[in-house]
């Protein structure tokens, strides 16, 4: 079969032969779809991922982990973990049985690949508890679920949605009403977040900014502060932060991890709510679709701003 073949940590996969998978006892053939390509697939090949041995333990092998693909009676499905070597970005891989779910039918298999993305931005009510008619800011929305993360705060009945970022015109496309641009001075910035200030804040930034963020929920004096529930979900400006005590002592702020009140219910809930809406035409996703073929050139893009690229074998 054709797939992407690692042959060196922090390499490029090439498009090449690769042995067929051949099924295990408990294990099944998968016919693959659709797979998007993020941030942790790369961090995994590179090497860097606190997972990656346990994930490709050896090379060569075929990067990725989930995705989307059709079992042998023609069921399509979403799969993950599969054996290694063989990773989703192949015409075909092998999982272990009970390693997939159904995807709903009439569901873009390209789109479902997106749809985790989206479900993390439902943190805002999973892990805070957004009601309608609070604000939300999303930390961190230039990015793929940044980007869904301002759509779902709308969706959710947030009365008004900041967004960090450096593309204005589109997140206020995509429902944001403030556009704050994080590479401004750290004093800029600052008076920014005071001026903006909401409810809950899902983040997906951490370090500087949002460091500069609690700062800014600090009281200038004697008074109640206002409650604000802090989500936090990625780093993609840092793994640490520098917190002072009275970011917390005195400015109302409540730090939540995502997997706050997370349960097979509230899970099910959540992705529900997402495939409804992405059936529905109401929530949008960019995607940036290639073939298998193309795989060397499109690991190495950097101009995707925001879309998410979805390989389909």
């Amino acid at each position: 079969m054709k797939a992407a073949v690692l042959h060196e940590r922090d390499g490029v996969p090439r498009y090449e032969d690769f042995p067929d998978p051949v099924a295990g006892e408990g294990e099944v053939i998968v016919e693959v779809v659709a797979v998007a390509v993020e941030n942790v697939d790369r961090a995994v090949a590179a090497g860097t991922h606190f997972a990656g041995r346990a994930m490709m333990p050896e090379l060569p092998a075929i990067p990725c982990f989930d995705g989307i693909g059709r079992l042998p009676d023609g069921r399509l499905v979403g799969f993950g973990n599969p054996r290694p070597p063989y990773g989703a970005l192949a015409e075909r891989t092998v999982v272990a049985e009970g390693h997939f779910a159904p995807i709903p039918e009439g569901l873009d298999p390209a789109v479902a690949t997106v749809l985790a993305s989206a479900v993390s931005g439902m943190s805002m009510k999973v892990a805070a508890g957004l009601a309608p008619g609070e604000s939300v800011l999303v930390q961190g929305a230039t990015g793929v679920a940044g980007r869904l993360a301002v759509q779902v705060a709308r969706l959710l009945g947030a009365g008004r949605v900041v967004a960090t970022g450096r593309d204005d015109e589109q997140l206020r496309e995509l429902g944001a009403d403030e556009v704050i641009n994080t590479s401004r001075s750290d004093e800029e910035l600052l008076q920014a977040f005071k001026d903006n200030r909401t409810d809950v804040v899902v983040d997906f930034l951490w370090g500087r900014p949002t460091e500069i963020l609690l700062r800014a929920m600090v009281p200038d004096g004697f008074a109640f502060a206002k409650p604000l529930r802090l989500v936090q979900i990625g780093e993609v400006a840092g793994a640490d932060l520098r917190l002072p005590a009275e970011s917390l002592r005195t400015s109302g702020v409540e730090i939540y991890g995502a997997a706050r009140n997370l349960n097979a219910a509230t899970i099910g809930d959540a992705y529900g709510q997402v495939v409804e809406w992405a059936q529905s035409g109401t929530l949008t996703f960019g995607l940036e679709r290639v073939p298998l073929s193309d795989i060397e050139s499109a690991w190495q893009r950097t101009d995707l701003r925001g879309r998410r690229l979805v390989v389909e074998p």
